[in-house]
């Protein structure tokens, strides 16, 4: 392992060369002595990656993989090894082995000092430590060094803006023009213009020639936001302009050559919509490439502590005095609500909590009227529009255990726990060293309930 990461490959000496291709066997090729002291036991030439490497998050292979089909390196990917080791990895095409069967993918591991992991908890203003942020946070590192076209769905709220800009912050066109548009906040009539651009006197009320989003953002990046609510006439004049890259104002003869990467993001499943033909399927396929998906809030409740504690930082900020945290009734009240805007909805009601009160440390109670509203809000809508198959907003909400979650939490293990427990699924969660949800969450994923075990 080395201090300074390149791809060099005549240089530095990788600490890892695995050999296999897509959807096939993959072996160690040679693995450094400081990698293999990790290893318990130590692997020799030849053994499989996928067993020796399986308790790697993100699991090696299937970066390696990642390189292969996406024809690009990756580089300061975050790895943990089963004993809590942590490096920063870099995975590089090695091109075919000797045998020339097989293709070889070089790594190279720099280890993460305790200080730096603490900086994963956030990234480019998105803030996670749930295994989904994480996941989001490797795509935006893996799809920034690519010009293809990526969309990002997501509810509304979950933050897509943000995991736009990341996406160009971390590309090479950073220092380009970084140029955002709601596609529904713009009428039909103008939204063509405020796309392409428009020449004086194209249409009554275009006193002056303007330029479009398309123009604005040559060099840089162009965020679609909500691109499901695109026209179909828009869409189509839209798929023309990324296939040709090049635009054409409205009203003009002039052809504009354009060097832009987009970025789209929806909250409504474009699939649908083209099943219903609301979206054309060949701009479908044109503009999603690449996916990332914003889990809700209500997914990630683990979360909300860190990004309290990053709005009330914000709030001490803007406001001029120090709030410095929530008791742990007013948390686990928190971590307890769907949240149905996500971390819009949590940023208003933390903005809201922050002015209304003035100690250093916000109680439960300064939340009462806010749970009287919610639901309020949800009673209305009962009497209004009926019954709703909508969970309720406020559940019971089970922290997770700070250990892990044993990798060998199988079936026999759980019966076993189960039996000694006569039943009582709470002592048997206990037995096993994790929450009562994990292991609903493990039975679900193992397609079993209470009933299969007795």
């Amino acid at each position: 392992m080395h201090d300074d990461m390149t791809t060099n490959l005549p240089m530095v000496t990788p600490d890892l060369v695995l050999h296999g291709a897509l959807g096939s066997r993959w072996s160690v090729a040679s693995i450094s002595p400081q990698l293999n002291a990790l290893l318990d036991p130590p692997v020799s030439r030849g053994a499989s990656a996928h067993r020796v490497f399986e308790g790697v998050r993100p699991h090696l292979v299937s970066l390696a993989e990642e390189v292969l089909s996406s024809h690009q390196s990756l580089q300061n990917i975050l790895i943990e090894f089963p004993g809590g080791q942590r490096f920063r990895a870099e995975l590089v095409d090695g091109g075919l082995s000797d045998d020339y069967r097989t293709h070889s993918i070089v790594v190279y591991l720099q280890p993460v000092a305790s200080s730096s992991a603490q900086q994963e908890d956030s990234f480019h203003n998105l803030v996670g430590r749930s295994v989904a942020m994480q996941e989001v946070f490797r795509k935006i590192r893996l799809y920034a060094a690519s010009d293809a076209a990526v969309v990002i769905t997501g509810e509304t709220g979950t933050g897509k803006e943000l995991v736009a800009r990341a996406l160009h912050e971390e590309s090479d066109r950073r220092n380009g023009p970084y140029v955002a548009l709601n596609c529904s906040a713009i009428s039909e009539d103008l939204l063509e213009s405020e796309l392409f651009g428009h020449e004086k006197g194209a249409f009554t009320g275009a006193i002056r020639s303007h330029r479009g989003r398309f123009e604005r953002a040559d060099g840089g990046s162009l965020f679609l936001d909500e691109i499901g609510d695109m026209p179909l006439h828009t869409q189509t004049r839209l798929l023309r302009v990324l296939e040709e890259r090049q635009v054409e104002p409205v009203g003009s003869e002039r052809v504009l050559p354009i060097d832009v990467r987009i970025i789209c993001a929806t909250n409504v499943g474009l699939e649908r919509a083209v099943g219903d033909g609301r979206f054309r399927s060949d701009l479908y396929h044109r503009i999603s490439v690449l996916r990332i998906h914003l889990p809700p809030l209500r997914e990630r409740r683990d979360d909300i502590p860190l990004l309290v504690d990053k709005f009330l930082r914000r709030f001490s900020d803007a406001y001029g005095r120090q709030v410095e945290k929530l008791t742990s009734e007013a948390m686990q009240l928190l971590q307890s609500y769907l949240w149905p805007g996500n971390i819009r909805e949590l940023r208003n009601v933390m903005e809201r909590v922050f002015v209304e009160n003035h100690a250093p440390v916000i109680g439960a109670r300064a939340f009462s009227e806010w749970v009287r509203e919610r639901q309020n809000f949800v009673r209305t809508r009962w009497e209004d529009e009926g019954p709703r198959d909508e969970p309720a907003l406020i559940t019971p909400y089970d922290p997770p255990s700070p250990s892990a979650v044993p990798a060998d939490l199988d079936e026999a293990t759980i019966r076993r726990a189960y039996a000694a427990c006569h039943g009582n699924i709470s002592a048997a969660a206990r037995q096993l060293g994790v929450h009562r949800a994990t292991l609903y969450r493990h039975l679900k994923k193992l397609k079993l309930d209470r009933n299969d075990l007795s």
